[in-house]
């Protein structure tokens, strides 16, 4: 398979998600973005449409269950960071939730360029 015009617009997305939280990394805040709840929620939106834009259109099997099971981890972790933004833990859980999107991105972008070979389902012997 050839990577798509929606694996681009989801690598446009993730991007819009990874300038600003470099951004927050190096000042503490970002125009728009002053904390750590701003920068989950701000995750959240961006990595749901980012999700939404990557698997409309693919095959229901075994590749696209783990693809569903770590997208829905990372809203987990999402989640998480947004809740417990003003805690203690909440810049390790946004660290952990922004690698999170990485991941499923990363997950996807494969699969679509064709380089995960489990689709079929095993033949029974």
């Amino acid at each position: 398979m050839r990577l798509t015009f929606r694996d681009a617009i989801a690598s446009l997305l993730v991007a819009a998600i990874a300038v600003p939280y470099i951004g927050y990394l190096l000042n503490g805040e970002m125009p728009f973005i002053k904390d750590a709840r701003g920068m989950s929620a701000t995750g959240l939106v961006l990595g749901a449409i980012a999700f939404l834009v990557l698997r409309t259109g693919n095959a229901a099997d075994r590749v696209g269950t783990g693809e569903n099971i770590a997208a829905i981890a990372a809203g987990v972790l999402g989640l998480a960071a947004l809740v417990f933004a003003e805690t203690a833990a909440a810049e390790v859980l946004l660290a952990v939730f922004m690698g999170s999107i990485l991941v499923v991105y990363a997950f996807e972008v494969v699969d679509h360029a064709g380089l995960v070979h489990a689709h079929a389902s095993a033949r029974p012997h």
